[in-house]
């Protein structure tokens, strides 16, 4: 004869409570399984038990196989890569320089730089590719050349850097040298020559300034020569004894000789001088010459009548 248990009816419903919240958890569960959201800036990949699929999805919500697929989130916004370079120029000088370059992935190109390289991408690409075109670069200058020509060289380093990392799905936006140095001798040769060649531009510049000098003190001497050369063509006896008669006293000398004779008389000089210029007026009257003395030398001598 069987037996019958009794159940009670409070432990019952606490089954049925405990078993609805069992499947409304899983529920809950599948649900969330079966969506993904990709954030802003990213693109999902889409892995299907391992598989990597070309699908790649763009940002807010998608639906998903629950548990059969997974979504990985490649980032897609633009990067900082910063990398140490050691290298040699072309004339032999080891340069030690740091590079820093912005880029990004491209969106379509998320699955297959998940699939071929992964998310360090950073350390497996990027870093060894500006290594290997800053020495490729900088072997083709000298180092003069690398330090006048910066722009250029870091132009030629960012063209080649874009060749290699272009085909892995990277797209390279800035790329900046940060540091580009040389040896403590190197550094120190350059200053030596920069010095020289102040010195020797300074020496040319005052030259330059001593040949001006020497030009202007020549055109001035010139100016004067030909200043004077102009007055001596114009002064005339004529003119001199004008000036003469502008500043006369109204004394006239007279010069003679040990014997008393008569050398000079200004005065009757002076009379032909007015009237070959026309000259009207009176000239005053000499007084007579004193006679010499036995005494006075036969030197000649000035006697001024008053």
């Amino acid at each position: 004869m069987a037996k019958i248990i009794d159940v009670d009816p409070a432990v019952a419903r606490n089954k049925k409570i405990i078993t609805a919240v069992v499947i409304l958890a899983l529920v809950l569960i599948v649900g969330i399984q079966c969506f993904t959201v990709v954030e802003a800036g990213q693109s999902g990949v889409v892995v299907t038990l391992g598989k990597v699929s070309d699908t790649v999805l763009t940002e807010g919500l998608h639906f998903k196989a629950p548990f059969v697929q997974r979504v990985v989130q490649i980032d897609n916004r633009v990067q900082k890569a910063e990398a140490t370079c050691s290298s040699v120029s072309m004339d032999l000088q080891a340069i030690s320089s740091v590079v820093a370059i912005n880029f990004k992935i491209l969106n379509d190109q998320s699955a297959n730089v998940f699939q071929r390289i992964g998310v360090n991408y950073s350390d497996i690409i990027i870093t060894p590719a500006i290594q290997e075109c800053v020495k490729a670069v900088t072997a083709k200058y000298n180092a003069e050349e690398l330090i006048s020509n910066r722009q250029i060289v870091g132009d030629e380093m960012n063209s080649l850097l874009k060749q290699k990392i272009s085909s892995y799905g990277f797209e390279v936006q800035i790329f900046n040298i940060i540091s580009f140095d040389f040896s403590a001798e190197f550094n120190a040769a350059i200053e030596a020559k920069q010095i020289a060649q102040q010195n020797a531009l300074k020496a040319s510049q005052d030259l330059e300034r001593i040949k001006i000098e020497a030009q202007q003190t020549v055109t001035q001497a010139q100016a004067e020569a030909d200043s004077y050369k102009l007055k001596s063509q114009e002064i005339t006896p004529e003119i001199l004894m004008m000036n003469y008669i502008d500043k006369w006293d109204g004394k006239l000398p007279i010069m003679v000789s040990g014997d008393g004779s008569v050398m000079l008389d200004v005065s009757a000089l002076m009379d032909q001088v007015k009237d070959a210029a026309g000259i009207s007026t009176p000239v005053v009257p000499v007084t007579p010459v004193v006679p010499v003395t036995p005494e006075v030398t036969p030197e000649a001598v000035d006697v001024t009548a008053e």
